[in-house]
């Protein structure tokens, strides 16, 4: 068994792999930063690891990703990468927010377009996206981000569905979790007005519904309870609560 995973150098990427890595299998591990790669590589022990130094905000390389490891026998597709961008739609850097789709987005569907073929040829295979409790809101003062993550949630589900209809063994699944405690908030220049998750028991969490077939996964009570709610909340009232939940760090 292999597990392609995507941002894997921190975060919920670094702690899927680990778990990934107690269950027995060889894993690909792709991101920007090399060094914290390696540093990973080394502390993973009795399974295969590849690590692929890899900017997926650039077309090109979500392309030479696919093309670099199609021929090993990747059964478990995580698209991990990601990131958000703080502040007010009209103010945010516009080259900031075309590099968060083509990562959150782009790189997303080549991703899982490439790799769901090649599944759907072997009837077998498992695809895990990192959506967020982001995916089922609008998000002012965090648009984009929130707007990205709207759509993998869309896209994942839809393609849950082709799976399940026409009885392909392959799944598809979307994690949607609440704020965690990884390095997302530093980078998006955020805090949220709700507790963070421990990353490890959130990656734990999604990779074991995942693989028993859940679609969209959300740990957490109170996300859960969040969920729930939102059926009988008007889409204004969503949209100011939404505005509510994060603001920007303070230095």
């Amino acid at each position: 068994m292999t597990a392609l995973i995507t941002g894997a150098s921190s975060g919920m990427g670094r702690d899927m792999a680990r778990y990934l890595a107690a269950k027995g299998y060889d894993l690909i591990l792709a991101a920007r930063r090399r060094e914290r790669l390696e540093k990973l590589a080394a502390d993973l022990s009795g399974v295969n690891v590849r690590i692929i130094e890899s900017d997926l905000s650039v077309e090109e390389n979500c392309f030479r990703l696919y093309e670099d490891t199609k021929n090993s026998g990747v059964d478990f597709l995580i698209n991990n990468a990601g990131f958000g961008v703080y502040g007010k739609f009209s103010e945010v850097p516009l080259e900031r927010e075309l590099e968060l789709i083509n990562t959150n987005i782009k790189a997303v569907h080549i991703l899982t377009k490439l790799f769901i073929k090649d599944m759907i040829a072997r009837n077998s295979g498992n695809i895990l996206n990192v959506g967020s409790a982001a995916g089922f809101l609008p998000g002012p003062t965090f648009s984009s981000y929130y707007a990205s993550k709207n759509y993998v949630v869309r896209l994942s589900e839809a393609l849950h569905e082709e799976m399940r209809r026409d009885k392909i063994n392959v799944g598809v699944s979307v994690l949607c979790p609440g704020p965690v405690k990884t390095e997302f908030n530093a980078v998006a220049d955020v805090r949220f007005a709700v507790k963070g998750l421990e990353s490890e028991y959130v990656a734990k969490y999604a990779i074991d519904k995942a693989l028993a077939g859940k679609m969209v996964i959300t740990p957490g009570k109170l996300l859960k309870l969040t969920k729930f709610l939102e059926h009988f909340a008007s889409e204004k009232l969503l949209t100011r609560m939404s505005y509510n939940v994060q603001m920007k760090r303070k230095h």
